[in-house]
């Protein structure tokens, strides 16, 4: 691997365990084994680091609602394939990643923010008309104020006011929302589907 690389895939790992705030330039080149110079010659500052680490989150996040949708048999799978990526992601992502991306580094959170009410957007707005195509969804949702609902509820869950840190952990809010959002848009077949999915994910997990 390339020192570039090994400088960038180091970051993210620091920055989703600990937040932005607190990892500093010197303990990332501390943990590669490198000087700080020697990172200051792939990046101009932190800002460009941070950036570049938010790209692979955006590249991550595109790849993966790809995957999802091409994998999943139906709209509601396509949830539940999403559930368990978000779960693996959450396990070790610190909340207070986003605050310190709006604090310290505006113009990177103002575009991770504008993928996310884009892209995401997009994303959710399509799995909801394929839901009411596959006729699991209700006919009568509004696509377009619950795509942005959707959007809205699961920033949330990296609001302290609401979920104070070290209280709850990000897994579960994300599971507990979701459960919501699904039962609260599935049709009569579509809640079979909830009920079939739910039941495998959790015999998935007590078996392993």
């Amino acid at each position: 691997m390339e020192t570039q690389e090994r400088i960038l895939h180091k970051s993210h790992e620091l920055y989703m365990k600990y937040g932005i705030r607190s990892v500093s330039m010197d303990e990332i080149a501390a943990h590669l084994g490198i000087s700080k110079k020697t990172i200051y010659q792939y990046y101009a500052d932190k800002d460009a680091l941070v950036a570049a680490v938010v790209d692979i989150e955006i590249n991550n996040t595109e790849c993966e609602c790809g995957d999802h949708k091409d994998k999943s048999e139906n709209a509601v799978h396509e949830i539940f394939l999403a559930m368990d990526m978000l779960q693996e992601m959450f396990a070790n992502l610190n909340p207070s990643i986003i605050y310190d991306l709006e604090k310290y580094h505006p113009k990177t959170y103002k575009r991770f923010m504008d993928h996310h009410n884009k892209f995401m957007y997009n994303v959710i707005k399509e799995n909801l008309e394929r839901g009411i195509t596959e006729k699991i969804y209700r006919e009568d949702l509004n696509t377009d104020i619950i795509a942005r609902f959707r959007l809205a509820s699961m920033f949330s869950i990296f609001n302290t006011d609401y979920f104070p840190q070290g209280k709850y952990q990000l897994a579960n809010i994300c599971n507990e929302i979701t459960k919501h959002f699904l039962h609260g848009i599935v049709s009569e077949n579509g809640q079979k589907l909830v009920l079939q999915y739910q039941n495998q994910r959790e015999t998935k997990t007590t078996t392993i």
